[in-house]
């Protein structure tokens, strides 16, 4: 056969006998162009992906500024409101409520309007309350307190909460100092809130001195504009109101500056960040508005912003010239190496035909081959269907001579006839098109593209069925041309009766399964540590909501709906049983798609496999139900069954985990215990009924005045504790005393006012818990002796 090598052209369009060298340089120079365009594309997304990320991150920072100027308005509107309507606020009520509003606010105080005839009066009343030493006061030129001069009005400062630890500015007068001044006049004459120009604050530590001051006029409902009684007054840091919560300097990715507007000739910078802006012409700029001042608030991006988001393109520019330059050489390589390739093509043609001879001496040793392999049948037939080759292997397994076959006989003769008929229909339904029976078993590789064995029933010399996988190929000669077929049997009697009891087995194995609860399972895990199922019944569909079919596929999505809570101890657990081959026995949460949140029981004997690994033989069941009952009978065991609260069991445990804390990692802790004053007494002349609903209703008027985070159980009989995690004495003693008002205030019906006695008792390093008991026990008996319905704290 002559040979007519064709030269195609490299990449379309370049003759194959160009140098490689050529191109290499070629696809070097477009690699270059390419990724210069590609640095230009990636330098513009970029600079538009840092202005967008800046104006985020500057649009959260003003966000988070503006709240936070708004929330003093409130806090500090709620604290005048609450003055305004109250009678009179005694300085434990403004302690009290002025207290947890010290979030990110250095002061709240009141100041009330003081007439020169008053000025003993209310002087008097201070150094009455425990401060012996109060006077009205002002700064002097060294900018210490001294004693306030002789003038017509006075707005001294006579309650205040700080978080500073320096002395309380008590008794200074507000209408000493200019500034102050001007921010009362300010607030008298639109009657709302006012704050002041920036300014020095007296007795704030050094670091968070410098800030405003934001008041508001108290007056009663009704009362003219100008007529306030006195002024609210919250001392606010602008270090401490805006650098709370933020990164450290070095990593804030913005700076901040807010200049006061209330002056037209100079704006005064309210407050400046301390990490240094970057070279970057990105800013933002808004106005915001506290009260009766407009603060502009200036936003540039920091030096660790700039850092953090940096270009990449120069690292882009380096790998793309380093992919164009690792390009040319393949190609180098690979056109050089092509032409060598086709010139060893030509060499090894020539061989080609030299072995060709080779190959037709041997068609006579493959005959002989063919004729030895006795346990297989190889029928050859011509392009009519006729037989021309029957080896020994198709006679012993058919029961037909060679002579009586060959040349006489059809591929077709040796088919069971209906199987031929049903085939060549369900072939022509296909199609479309009528396919004879002699060739319906010759269309099958067609189908898919291959080759493909089928299984037939073949008829035997003596009329018998024989059960075969044929696979049926076309013979083609040297020249490609169609010129027979070639059909291969294997007998499979022995494997279709292997077959059948295995399905008989499986169909047993499937309706016993299908009357046990929970599901059935092989579980195996391969020596690599790779699991598999091997068998799953019907059951794990409700176990798992997962098909058995799919847990044979991938077993690893049983784990998928193991609750991530459980899913380490589980597979930790299976491990465990594989290394100790000890029978696995596990209950878990499983998260189902319909059903949700579910509990499993799953147990298994695990097996050792000849070549390595472990196959268990287990059962699963759902046990959400017991589950359920175990909490609720856990639940009935802490509760109390007449008021609803803990029981004395609970409260020892809480007890018990708290002293482990605060031991473990200090802190603070107390406990208050009560006993109803004469309780014996409302049982005797009321019944036990009327009793039972005097301790419903005193745990209810308690319950309703605790901190979420207390513990409220009932010892026994009236004696009652209340565990206070996080507080020390002395808030225990204010929240004992609150509770003691507030039992006394609600009488209960028919008995009338119930009181109780209150023993407080707080924890000290190194105590038990029955010394700390012992001592709130001590108190409700000091109590008892002092007269019952009183408060005692012990020491």
């Amino acid at each position: 056969m002559s040979l007519h090598p064709v030269r195609p052209r490299i990449l379309g369009f370049i003759s194959e006998d160009v140098s490689a060298w050529l191109v290499a340089l070629l696809v070097l120079l477009a690699g270059g162009i390419l990724t210069g365009l590609l640095a230009w594309a990636s330098l513009n997304q970029f600079h538009h992906q840092l202005r967008q990320r800046f104006q985020l991150l500057a649009n959260e920072r003003y966000s988070r500024i503006e709240e936070r100027f708004q929330d003093q308005e409130q806090r500090l509107d709620g604290l005048r409101r609450f003055f305004a309507n109250s009678y009179s606020v005694s300085r434990a009520e403004f302690d009290g409520y002025a207290k947890p509003l010290l979030l990110r606010t250095q002061a709240y105080s009141y100041a009330p309007r003081v007439s020169r005839a008053e000025r003993p009066a209310i002087e008097q009343a201070v150094r009455n309350e425990g401060f012996s030493t109060f006077t009205l006061r002002e700064l002097n030129a060294e900018g210490q307190l001294q004693a306030a001069g002789d003038r017509p009005e006075y707005v001294p400062v006579i309650y205040t909460q700080s978080r500073s630890h320096l002395p309380t500015p008590l008794g200074y007068d507000l209408l000493a100092q200019p500034l102050r001044r001007a921010t009362l006049e300010r607030a008298d004459s639109t009657g709302h809130m006012a704050v002041s120009q920036p300014l020095h604050l007296v007795g704030i530590d050094p670091a968070y001195a410098r800030g405003v001051l934001l008041l508001a006029p108290v007056s009663r409902e009704g009362a003219p504009t100008g007529t306030s009684e006195g002024y609210v007054m919250a001392v606010i840091s602008m270090q401490q109101l805006l650098a709370d919560g933020l990164p450290e300097d070095n990593q804030d990715f913005l700076t901040v500056r807010i200049l006061d507007l209330s002056t037209d000739d100079q704006h005064e910078v309210l407050y400046e960040s301390a990490n240094t802006a970057g070279a970057s012409d990105l800013s933002a700029t808004r106005l915001l508005r506290m009260a009766d001042h407009d603060y502009q608030v200036d936003i540039q991006p920091s030096e660790a912003f700039l850092q953090a988001n940096h270009s990449s393109v120069s690292s882009l520019v380096v790998l793309g010239a380093l992919l164009s330059l690792l390009l040319s050489a393949l190609l180098y390589v690979l056109v050089s190496q092509r032409q060598r390739a086709l010139r060893m093509v030509e060499l090894r043609t020539q061989e080609l035909h030299a072995r060709e001879q080779e190959l037709r001496g041997t068609h006579g040793q493959l005959r002989g081959v063919l004729n030895a392999a006795t346990q297989v049948a190889i029928i050859a037939t011509d392009l009519r269907g006729v037989i021309n080759t029957f080896n020994p292997g198709a006679e012993q397994m058919l029961g037909y001579s060679s002579a009586d076959v060959v040349g006489h006989m059809t591929l077709e003769n040796l088919h069971l006839p209906r199987e031929l008929a049903a085939r060549a229909a369900e072939l022509s339904a296909r199609y479309g098109k009528s396919i004879p029976t002699c060739h319906a078993m010759l269309v099958e590789g067609g189908e898919v593209g291959g080759h493909e064995a089928r299984e037939w029933t073949l008829v035997r010399s003596d009329g018998s069925h024989l059960p075969v996988n044929m696979l049926a190929t076309p013979v083609l000669d040297e020249q490609g041309l169609w010129v027979g077929h070639l059909a291969i049997c294997i007998d499979i009697t022995e494997r279709k009766r292997v077959h059948e009891a295995l399905a008989a087995r499986d169909v047993l194995l499937k309706k016993l399964s299908a009357h046990v609860p929970g599901g059935i399972y092989q579980f195996k895990m391969e020596f690599d540590g790779r699991f598999s199922v091997i068998y799953a019944s019907d059951g794990i569909r409700d176990i798992y909501e997962l098909a058995p079919d799919v847990l044979l596929l991938d077993a690893e999505a049983i784990f998928s709906r193991i609750h991530p809570q459980d899913i380490t101890r589980v597979r930790t657990s299976i491990r465990a049983s594989a290394d100790n081959l000890s029978p696995w026995r596990e209950e878990y949460r499983v998260q189902l798609p319909e059903r949700g949140l579910r509990w499993v029981r799953g147990e298994a004997t695990p097996e050792e496999l000849p070549g390595g690994g472990v196959l268990w033989h287990g059962y699963i069941s759902d046990i959400s139900d017991l589950k359920r009952v175990e909490e609720e009978l856990r639940a009935l065991s802490v509760t109390d069954s007449l008021t609803g609260i803990h029981n004395r069991r609970y409260f020892q445990e809480r007890l018990t985990t708290e002293m482990a804390r605060v031991e473990r990692g200090g802190g603070e802790l107390s406990v208050i215990m009560l006993d109803i004053d004469h309780f014996k007494r409302i049982n005797d002349q009321y019944g036990h009924a009327v009793g039972d609903r005097v301790l419903q209703a005193v745990c209810e008027r308690i319950g309703h005045r605790l901190r979420r985070t207390d513990v409220f159980c009932r010892l026994g009989g009236e004696e009652f504790m209340v565990l206070c995690p996080d507080i020390d004495g002395e808030h225990a003693y204010m929240l004992a005393v609150e509770l003691w008002q507030g039992l006394r205030g609600a009488p209960v019906d028919v008995v009338g006012v119930v009181t109780a006695s209150f023993g407080i008792a707080s924890w000290r390093p190194g105590e038990g818990a029955d010394a700390l008991l012992l001592r709130a026990d001590s108190g409700v008996y000091a109590a008892k002796q002092g007269g019952r319905d009183r408060v005692e704290q012990m020491s």
